[in-house]
């Protein structure tokens, strides 16, 4: 297998540092050694995140990857001021940061784990390599879930990349523990500004919808014809998505349910369920769990 370096990737802010700060236990307990766990922040939250000292962990700054020409708008949430647009949706600002990793990240393979997932099995890089490539999530068309948001998300990135508009239904591309391959990201990034005759962060700050995974799932599938990379639909997350709190007894239920190949949890923080109700369950799971049983320390 042709060695390739690998690095974790979480953007977070203030409001999820309690599960940020889980999911860098469970790095620092389960993840391949010497692997660097990049978390990028709001420069408002640096300092709050910078407590997160583990071996693994180096925090960065949303302010230190953006272009000069993009500015908070201190008194609006979701808005960001753009000297060449006047205002970008902060929506396609969190696209960006991902986006923009292969402009200040040197690792060959970046690995995105959001602030709510936690690691709770020891895993290894070579389950995301097969024959050379790189593991890429993709839902084959007949079985994706079908949305609106969805349905959009690869009209627009097809305009983007200068694609025909495709048909319904679409694949999906979007999960938990996502694998994207630097040289692609590159490449990426000079197709949309061959396409658009500007620079790429200019161009994607100019749409209103956009997926970053789509975008990257659709230019590696249509442009790059797939190349360096092989589809995978298996989950390895095990997730809850609903905006609804689970009980102490659902929450045992969904540790209970978790499945052999599963090397995380992903617990939505619109669940709005507090850190420490489940804490102790994924520090303890490679503890008291053989395969598909947890036992309650609720």
């Amino acid at each position: 297998m042709q060695q390739l370096s690998f690095c974790l990737i979480t953007p977070s802010y203030a409001p999820d540092f309690e599960r940020c700060k889980l999911l860098a236990w469970s790095v620092e307990a389960f993840a391949p050694q010497g692997v660097k766990h990049y978390i990028i922040v709001p420069k408002r939250d640096f300092s709050l995140f910078r407590q997160i000292q583990y071996r693994n962990t180096e925090v960065i700054t949303v302010e230190s990857i953006l272009p000069s020409w993009i500015q908070r708008l201190p008194l609006l949430k979701n808005w960001w001021f753009s000297k060449k647009h006047i205002v970008v949706r902060g929506w396609i600002i969190q696209q960006i940061i991902k986006l923009a990793a292969a402009e200040f990240l040197q690792e060959d393979v970046f690995v995105f784990v959001d602030s709510d997932v936690a690691f709770i099995r020891p895993f290894d890089w070579s389950q995301f390599v097969r024959d050379n490539q790189v593991r890429l999530f993709r839902i084959p068309e007949n079985i994706a879930p079908q949305a609106p948001a969805g349905e959009k998300w690869n009209y627009n990135a097809r305009c983007l990349l200068n694609l025909p508009p495709g048909s319904l239904p679409v694949p999906g591309y979007i999960g938990q523990i996502m694998t994207w391959h630097r040289d692609h990201l590159k490449s990426l990034y000079r197709h949309i500004e061959t396409v658009s005759g500007r620079g790429w962060i200019e161009t994607v700050c100019s749409n209103w919808n956009l997926s970053e995974y789509v975008l990257y799932g659709v230019f590696v599938e249509e442009v790059l014809q797939a190349s360096g990379h092989y589809y995978d639909s298996e989950r390895i997350c095990h997730e809850y998505w609903f905006a609804k709190p689970m009980s102490d007894e659902e929450l045992q239920n969904f540790f209970n349910s978790i499945l052999p190949q599963d090397i995380a949890i992903m617990i939505s923080a619109k669940a709005e369920i507090a850190v420490q109700r489940y804490e102790n369950l994924v520090k303890n799971f490679h503890k008291n769990n053989s395969l598909n049983t947890c036992e309650s320390v609720i």
